[in-house]
């Protein structure tokens, strides 16, 4: 049958195109042997494809790209393996030189315009007793800089990029054009941001150079404070910056994968595991305190909670949420999603140590554990519970 040419209703034979045309009354017509080759080209393909797409993750689980944020442009820093990654020993104490990352947060300085030097610097920092990272950091410190201003307030920041891969800046407390002052730089180069401070709150900033979970993760992040009109004096304030940490190997930057799969090696305050339980915060009982929180992640949420002591004063995103007045109210916790700030105020009823914590507890066992001591305390030799 297959050497029959089709024919028209009056007998006479139908041409068949030359140029395999498919015409109306000709369908195409594929031969089985060919049709079951072609299936089984099109399996490899796809087996081919998947094995690219998979390499594919696997390297850029273990790259990071320093890709601009204006430009697409990018710079690779390659990561070891995850099984030489540094571990954290939480029972391990801090070494006899070592310094506390200071939490106190000065007043604003009056001024009306605060014209700000910031330099990107990659550095091997002590984030855990006995483990160090490349910590990508502004000014050195992880935290960064703090920053702090009134409503109305003008700032003027110049960055830096004194590092070996792109950086940028992105301040929550302004309104600009992301792909204008928050565009990325090379190293050597400088950018110039400039904004108003139109609202109050505590705000976080960080690095939004792709990708930017790298970034915040390994240490690009900070907060600027912009105070509300009204603002009640307070004996102490101090600064508690959330955040993870993402291990990567001994001296080298965070795990990338981690970050991705949302599996810290560990949460801690102001960057450095459990650092105010080695040194607690000194107040005195009933001095009252106000304790700015900013959770800069970039992906645990926060329930700060100190135990011991009641809020009555809680401000949460640019409001007042509690304030005292006749109903007596107290807050146990300000709760915090990554990029979110406020303040607590309280007291302390009596001598002793009150723990740091955030209420969400398996981060308290990783390092988001610290301490304030209200008075002379004797010391007890032992860990808080919390």
């Amino acid at each position: 049958m297959s050497d029959l040419h089709p024919v028209n209703d009056d007998g006479s034979t139908i041409a068949e195109p030359d140029d395999g045309e498919v015409t109306p009354s000709r369908q195409r017509r594929d031969p089985v042997g060919w049709t079951m080759w072609s299936i089984a080209a099109i399996i490899g393909i796809v087996a081919l494809l998947m094995a690219s797409i998979a390499l594919g993750r696997k390297d850029n689980g273990s790259s990071s790209s320093g890709s601009g944020s204006g430009s697409g442009a990018s710079t690779a820093t390659t990561q070891p393996a995850a099984n030489a990654d540094a571990v954290i020993d939480f029972n391990a104490k801090p070494g006899a030189d070592w310094k506390p990352y200071d939490p106190t947060l000065k007043p604003a300085d009056g001024a009306t315009e605060h014209k700000i030097e910031m330099h990107a610097i990659e550095k091997v920092i002590e984030v855990a007793p006995g483990v160090t990272q490349e910590m990508w950091t502004f000014n050195g410190t992880v935290p960064g800089t703090t920053l702090r201003g009134k409503v109305g307030d003008l700032f003027t920041i110049t960055l830096f990029n004194d590092g070996k891969i792109e950086h940028s800046i992105d301040f929550h407390a302004s309104k600009v054009a992301w792909n204008v002052e928050m565009r990325s730089i090379k190293p050597g180069e400088s950018l110039v941001y400039q904004f108003k401070a139109k609202y109050a709150g505590a705000f976080m900033y960080h690095c939004g150079t792709a990708p930017a979970l790298h970034h915040i993760g390994n240490g690009m992040y900070g907060a600027i404070v912009i105070d509300p009109p009204v603002l009640a004096p307070v004996a102490h304030e101090y600064l508690i910056v959330q955040s993870e940490l993402y291990t990567g190997p001994m001296g080298q930057p965070g795990d990338l994968t981690k970050m991705q799969k949302q599996q810290p090696d560990a949460v801690v305050f102001n960057g450095y595991v459990s650092q105010y339980k080695f040194s607690p915060i000194r107040v005195e009982p009933n001095e009252r305190v106000r304790v700015w929180v900013v959770d800069d992640g970039p992906s645990e949420n926060s329930s700060f909670h100190i135990v011991g002591t009641i809020f009555d004063t809680v401000f949460k995103e640019g409001t007042y949420d509690l304030q005292p007045d006749s109903r007596n109210g107290g807050s146990q916790a300000l709760d915090l999603q990554p990029a979110q700030g406020g303040f607590v105020e309280f007291t302390f009823d009596a001598a002793g140590l009150y723990p740091i914590v955030t209420h969400k507890f398996a981060n308290v066992g990783k390092g988001a554990l610290g301490l304030f001591q209200a008075g002379e305390v004797a010391a007890t030799g032992s860990t808080p519970s919390h």
